[in-house]
């Protein structure tokens, strides 16, 4: 898989390093003649130049590129290459990095924004799943599809403790990703049964957040 990163800061260095450890094909792009350092990521291909022109994007080849990911610390900079990528190349899949977390209502598909990615968003969400059990966190959006990642662990109290997964009325529009049981990672299948203190990760559609949660961590009634 060929990916372009627009954005040679850390963010930008430190993606590229783990796309390429994964065996994918890099191109790191920068306008900062001192992000250019090829030394640090050795692997990828480097380029000079403004990820906002057209030029630019064209000796970038980006109509190969199956990714593209805005990760400049530049909120206005990451929608523009956003926007050019998906409508002016077709790239597939375009990733943005949010910033600010004022700006994150305008990452989503009409500005060609497929998967945003907002920093303080995603650390406030770690925060709140590594104390949280029984409520619901929202880990990432999806713009494209109107659908979120979201995580609740298993509360002992939990009614649907012990029920097989292909026995529970999930709502429309949510599926039950994978099951993080201790060191374990699952993925479901309808006869295996939730235990107390599984992590849940869903991908959800927003209007069904709340029947989820209530679905998982009320305890059924006697009666």
């Amino acid at each position: 898989m060929r990916v372009a990163i627009a954005g040679a800061g850390a963010v930008g260095r430190s993606i590229a390093g783990e796309l390429l450890e994964n065996g994918h094909e890099v191109l790191l792009i920068d306008k900062a003649p001192t992000a250019i350092s090829v030394e640090r990521v050795p692997q990828a291909e480097w380029l000079l130049a403004d990820a906002c022109e057209i030029t630019s994007l064209d000796e970038a080849a980006l109509q190969r590129c199956n990714v593209v990911i805005a990760a400049t610390g530049d909120d206005k900079v990451n929608l523009v290459v956003s926007l050019l990528a998906k409508t002016e190349y077709g790239v597939p899949r375009v990733v943005a990095r949010v910033n600010h977390p004022k700006n994150e209502w305008l990452f989503n598909e009409s500005w060609g924004v497929d998967v945003a990615v907002s920093t303080p968003r995603l650390m406030s969400a770690l925060v709140e799943e590594a104390v949280s059990v029984g409520d619901l966190v929202r880990l990432l959006r999806f713009s494209h599809g109107d659908a979120n990642l979201v995580e609740l662990t298993l509360p002992p109290e939990s009614a649907l403790a012990g029920t097989r997964v292909g026995d529970v009325d999930w709502p429309e529009d949510t599926s039950l990703v994978t099951i993080i049981r201790g060191t374990r990672v699952l993925v479901p299948s309808q006869d295996d049964a939730l235990e107390a203190g599984d992590e849940l990760l869903f991908v959800a559609a927003p209007a069904r957040e709340e029947r989820l949660e209530e679905l998982l961590s009320v305890r059924r009634q006697n009666g």
